[in-house]
């Protein structure tokens, strides 16, 4: 467990210094590009509460703003001398627009999976690795296409018209199964009824479809800025990926990935009818010719099978270029003949056969199992290649990501990379999707079961259903002791939390110099710093649960192939304290199954009518769909796909039309945005703008979750290309920090160069009451940085910056000033020495 961290030093609020006399400054203007962070934000709360506001450029969807008086700032730049125009980028509209985005909630394991893909370590010199890693990612995501599928299958096809159809008991007050109920007409014999019911799973495939083909084309076909690269170049394989042309272009693979999963659901569907047709065709007296017809589509079936999983292995993302290209045959043939095999099938099952009868459950029931074991072999087989490429990454000193050139020359920092889980964080969140796919699925199926039930438990016997598969029931039954767990952790975590509340306690009144100690004001501060340093210790939850998860996911399995009996049945027999564990595991694991699903509903429907709780729902996946959709088609749409474009487009036509100089501006998620936006400029624009960051997750979150991507190499090579960056941020952030890992500075950086990040600001700005602030001033957190003085001073000191750096017709001169705060523990902070000239870097060869 980590420990307390040491009692803050606090940056007191910086003094703005006056340009001497005699500067000169030419008037070319100055543009300020705000993006907001998690939680969207409204245009006129960007541009300081100023409802006078209009739309220069985009849509309703993500646009940029400006005040209205500063709409034609372009034609007047003498008006803007002193100060940069803002302007504002909202793309709040990207994640919780209209009330249908809440139902992307239902597709949480989805999400989870595609993150999966990107938590891989940095070790990009491992090529056939990382692509490995990526197939096997690919392959999971898959898996629970299949199990959808599958679950609404088992809705449909087995509780509903193979067995409650099939039951007199269960379908006698049931008014909507009268047709198809045995004896009830030409709808009554079971192929025709589980034919009639596949059009549930039909239907859902073709929303799941049609959902990934509308977002695809509002986000994935979202053009970058044409450039191109020499893949000849070895240069370009060791570049940071983000920096490559088509990162941010996933058409070509989107579409691609749509067209498999759709084929697999199809497939899924045409298996479950003929298997269960062509078992009964199996049986003696069956009729020959339509056995032979069984074993023919069975056999087409598992061909297409393996042509879909060939073309899942065939390709995976291209990013060193912007890819056009659609794969005709995959999007096209693939999921057509598919189709046609489910159109076979459902003719084959509904074919006369007057004798048959349904019992028990549908055939085929075992596949659960068999998709659960499927998971955990292909999770551990991802978890040796991450291992592999995480023991890479440590040999290599963590070089990968940048060019070949500094590999060889031994010159790498020592700097700590922080990855969590000793590289296996893509597994164990491929576990949690998969857990969590598995409780929405079993979960549907279980309260569906019980509702057909009526007052039985399913499986337990004395109702008029067999219920659903055995293995659902057992999946069921280890969530208690899963959630168990997760309130073991918790307690520890609050211990934790009051153990450095009290450690930092007595040191917060050392940080304002004069102020006399208050104990309860001393406690809030140290509350906070506390709680905000909770999500350091992430792992501490996600490891645990992930190994328990998986563990009991295997004995679940095996438990039920080895009895072939739900836990409160399998129990029979044995000592009355295990029969009541295991009854009372079932019952209370079938209830809460039944219970996310339910409140993942009600959320759902509570999001589509009140915008506050759609803002929720848009938090989480403001965090969560940053990310290409690399794995899995369905999956909420990657919405940084539309909003790095737009950044990069602006920041870059913007500078080439005016000359002027350009500060993006990001806070929490959008300083994500906006870095990712500034690798994708070309050298010339990026030497005229300056990256501010505050309230960021670049290091605390994307580099330890993400290192391929976000990691110390990576932040290194965007601090070396990128002229002026500066970043704020506070100890009672829960979200932000410091870019810089507490490690010697690096050589590739060149000299004179400021480092990226300020000492934590001061939260609250000030301790107690006093003459100018009578009242006690707020603490901040992750909110607000605005108003901290040090925002303005740093804005105006990476404009200097830039006119210092080589920008024709910028040259303000200033010399460093030193800000001390007195006494008590207070530091003293090097306000303004950004203000010295950088030396310039040389232009990128080619």
């Amino acid at each position: 467990m980590p420990t307390a961290p040491t009692p803050p030093a606090w940056t007191d609020p910086p003094v703005p210094v006056p340009a001497p006399t005699g500067a000169t400054r030419a008037p070319e203007l100055a543009l300020e590009l705000l993006v907001h962070g998690v939680g969207g934000a409204t245009p006129a709360k960007m541009l300081d509460d100023d409802p006078r506001t209009q739309r220069i450029t985009g849509d309703e969807t993500a646009g940029i703003y400006r005040h209205t008086e500063d709409a034609d700032a372009e034609h007047r730049p003498q008006d803007y001398r002193d100060r940069p125009v803002p302007e504002a980028y909202c793309w709040s509209g990207l994640t919780s627009g209209d009330g249908s985005r809440a139902l992307w909630l239902l597709l949480l394991p989805f999400m989870i999976i595609n993150l999966a893909h990107w938590n891989r370590p940095a070790a990009d010199r491992r090529e056939g690795t990382v692509r490995l890693y990526g197939l096997l990612v690919r392959l999971i995501a898959l898996t629970l296409t299949v199990l959808l599928v599958a679950a609404v299958c088992e809705v449909a096809l087995d509780l509903t018209a193979w067995q409650c159809a099939g039951s007199t008991a269960c379908a006698d007050g049931r008014s909507w199964l009268g047709f198809a109920a045995p004896g009830g007409g030409w709808w009554s014999q079971p192929g025709r009824r589980i034919a009639l019911t596949a059009l549930a799973p039909l239907a859902l495939i073709g929303l799941l479809w049609f959902l990934s083909t509308r977002t695809w084309s509002a986000y994935e076909s979202a053009p970058p800025i044409e450039r191109t690269l020499n893949e000849d170049d070895p240069a370009v394989a060791h570049q940071p990926a983000l920096r490559l042309p088509g990162f941010w272009y996933g058409r070509r693979l989107v579409a691609r990935l749509r067209a498999i999963h759709t084929a697999a659901g199809f497939l899924t569907i045409a298996a479950t009818l003929t298997a269960a047709t062509a078992r009964y065709d199996r049986e003696p007296g069956g009729p020959a010719a339509l056995d032979a017809i069984g074993w023919t589509l069975l056999a087409l079936i598992q061909v297409s099978g393996l042509a879909v999983l060939y073309a899942v292995c065939h390709r995976g993302r291209s990013e060193t270029a912007i890819d056009h290209t659609l794969d005709r045959l995959a999007v096209r043939k693939l999921p057509g003949f598919s189709l046609v095999l489910l159109a076979l099938s459902a003719l084959y099952a509904g074919w006369s056969r007057p004798d048959w009868r349904s019992q028990g459950r549908l055939p085929g029931d075992q596949s659960f199992g068999l998709i659960a074991l499927t998971q955990v072999a292909l999770i551990l087989a991802l978890a040796v290649v991450a291992g592999v490429l995480y023991r890479s990454a440590a040999r290599d000193g963590h070089t990968g990501g940048l060019a070949p050139q500094h590999a060889a020359t031994g010159d790498q920092p020592d700097r700590r990379v922080r990855t969590p889980l000793a590289g296996l964080a893509g597994p164990a969140v491929a576990v949690l999707g998969c857990a969590l796919g598995g409780v929405l699925t079993g979960g549907v199926a279980q309260r569906f079961a019980d509702w057909l039930d009526g007052g039985s438990t399913p499986g337990m016997g004395g109702g008029p259903i067999a219920g659903p598969p055995v293995v659902l029931s057992w999946q069921a039954a280890v969530i208690p002791p899963i959630l168990l767990l997760l309130v073991l952790l918790l307690l520890v975590f609050v211990w934790r939390v009051g153990r450095v509340r009290r450690t930092l306690e007595p040191t917060m009144a050392d940080g304002y110099p004069g102020a006399a100690p208050d104990p309860v004001r001393s406690e809030e501060i140290a509350k906070t710093i506390a709680r905000a340093g909770v999500t350091d210790s992430i792992p501490w939850i996600i490891g645990p649960a992930a190994l328990m998860t998986l563990l009991l996911g295997c004995l679940a399995v095996a438990g039920a192939w080895a009895t072939g009996e739900v836990p409160g049945r399998a129990a029979d027999g044995t000592p009355a304290f295990v029969d009541a564990v295991a009854q009372a595991a079932q019952g209370l694991g079938s209830w809460l199954v039944g219970v996310v699903f339910a409140l993942l509903l009600a959320l759902g429907r509570r999001a589509y009518r009140d915008s506050g709780a759609r803002r929720t729902v848009g938090i989480l996946w403001d965090v969560g769909t940053f990310w290409p959709r690399a794995a899995h088609p369905f999956a909420p749409p990657c919405y940084a796909e539309r909003a790095v474009p737009d950044l990069t487009w602006r920041m870059q036509t913007w500078t080439e039309n005016t000359g002027g100089r350009l500060v993006i501006s990001g806070h929490s998620q959008g300083s994500v945005l906006a870095a990712a936006a500034v690798w994708q400029l070309d050298w010339r624009t990026r030497r005229r703008v300056a990256l501010l960051t505050y309230g960021s997750p670049l290091e605390r979150l994307y580099g330890r979750w993400f290192p391929a991507y976000f990691g110390p190499a990576q932040l290194t090579a965007l601090h070396q290309e990128v002229h002026c960056w500066r970043n704020l941020w506070r100890y009672t952030d829960p979200i932000g920090g410091p870019i810089e890992p507490p490690a010697l500075g690096d050589p590739r950086v060149p000299a004179g160069r400021p480092p990226i990040d300020r000492g934590a600001l001061k939260d609250p700005l000030v301790y107690g009451r006093t003459a100018d602030h009578p009242l006690p001033g707020p603490i901040l957190g992750h909110s607000d940085y605005q108003a901290d003085p040090a925002f303005a001073v740093e804005r105006a000191a990476l404009l200097a910056r830039l006119g210092d750096g080589g920008v024709p017709g910028q040259r303000a001169t200033q010399q460093p000033t030193r800000h001390a705060a007195g006494g008590g523990g207070g530091a003293a902070v090097a306000v303004d020495a950004d203000v010295a000239a950088p030396r310039a870097d040389p232009a990128p060869a080619g």
